[in-house]
């Protein structure tokens, strides 16, 4: 196959994933979209986390709140779990890298902040570990998976919030929850703001 061929079909099964994820999961971002402008209102903040690009994905969506999304506003509180290399290195060296989140989340969260936990399998460990610490810390989680939501299915609890992609590919997933962290944002913003 030619590669001007490969790429078309990397953006036609890109346009095919997307059109059937925004049937499937509009109502799902809008709950999740007011789980966290519920938390923001109610002075919590939003804690995510994610493995790979996951993790670039969790600190893409914690700069757009701490800084700006589209609109001018004052910074919203949110941190990504992923940032801090000795943090994450010196609990991985003393006890292990899937404790590398919910000991953060131990230490950060509290009721009414929100766990935003990304990935794209749903067996992420370290993931899944953060979600039982946030439901213990009286947290609230939005959950961004794909597949069949993976071991990550079978943790979340009455409030939580589950976007799960109808897709299998991993970069067609990472697609998705691109858009959605954009969705997510737009509601905030639109929810704290207004339609200005």
């Amino acid at each position: 196959m030619d590669p001007v061929t490969r790429v078309r079909e990397h953006f036609a099964e890109s346009i095919v994933t997307k059109q059937a994820a925004a049937e499937q999961l509009a109502d799902s971002i809008v709950a999740a979209g007011r789980l966290m402008s519920d938390a923001l209102l109610d002075d919590g903040k939003i804690l995510s986390c994610g493995n790979g690009g996951s993790a670039a994905d969790a600190q893409h969506f914690s700069s757009e709140l701490l800084n700006r999304f589209e609109m001018e506003r004052p910074g919203l509180p949110a941190v990504a779990l992923t940032t801090d290399s000795s943090t994450l290195t010196s609990i991985s060296n003393d006890y292990s890298y899937e404790e590398i989140f919910s000991k953060q989340v131990r230490a950060l969260g509290r009721a009414p902040d929100v766990l935003l936990g990304i990935s794209t399998s749903g067996n992420s460990e370290n993931v899944i570990r953060a979600i039982s610490t946030a439901h213990e810390r009286g947290m609230n989680v939005v959950a961004l998976t794909g597949c069949d939501g993976g071991r990550m299915a079978d943790v979340f609890t009455e409030g939580d919030v589950e976007i799960r992609v109808p897709a299998t590919r991993t970069a067609r997933i990472q697609e998705v929850h691109l858009v959605v962290i954009h969705c997510l944002c737009d509601l905030i913003d639109r929810t704290l703001l207004g339609d200005t």
